[in-house]
């Protein structure tokens, strides 16, 4: 679902991100859970490489999206986590390849760690998606 992102220049935006975005009454909103970088059998994914870790997570919120019927464009707020703001151009490296304008209004807060020391990121993510249509509610368009 699109979403207006709103920068006010004043406030000397450099990142690829928004000031806020705003969302259009009547949307789903999706509120995806802090994740971390996990492997199919529950180790972390990649440790000691937060950009590495943070792709995985971003593979891991791509995938509940299309669950829920959306895309990586429906994030209208993304919250990231890191243990170690050293880590912030991996992150956003990382954070680069799976988005694009309007880009989602953003977070970054350092923590002193999450539940597992090997563990560098964890994000959280809202989305907007387009309302259910009834099951026999004809197609749009």
């Amino acid at each position: 679902m699109a979403f207006r992102s709103l920068n006010i220049e004043s406030l000397g935006l450099k990142a690829p991100l928004s000031h806020a975005a705003e969302v259009d009454v009547g949307a789903r909103l999706l509120f995806i859970s802090g994740l971390t970088a996990k492997t199919p059998d529950g180790e972390t994914f990649a440790p000691g490489d937060a950009g590495a870790q943070a792709a995985r997570i971003l593979d891991s919120i791509k995938d509940i999206l299309a669950a829920a019927g959306g895309t990586m464009a429906d994030i209208v707020k993304l919250t990231v986590y890191l243990c170690d703001m050293g880590h912030v151009r991996e992150v956003a490296a990382a954070r680069a390849r799976y988005f694009s304008p309007p880009y989602p209004a953003s977070t970054m807060i350092e923590v002193s760690r999450l539940v597992s020391p090997d563990q560098l990121v964890e994000i959280e993510a809202v989305a907007a998606l387009a309302p259910r249509r009834p099951p026999d509610a004809p197609a749009p368009g």
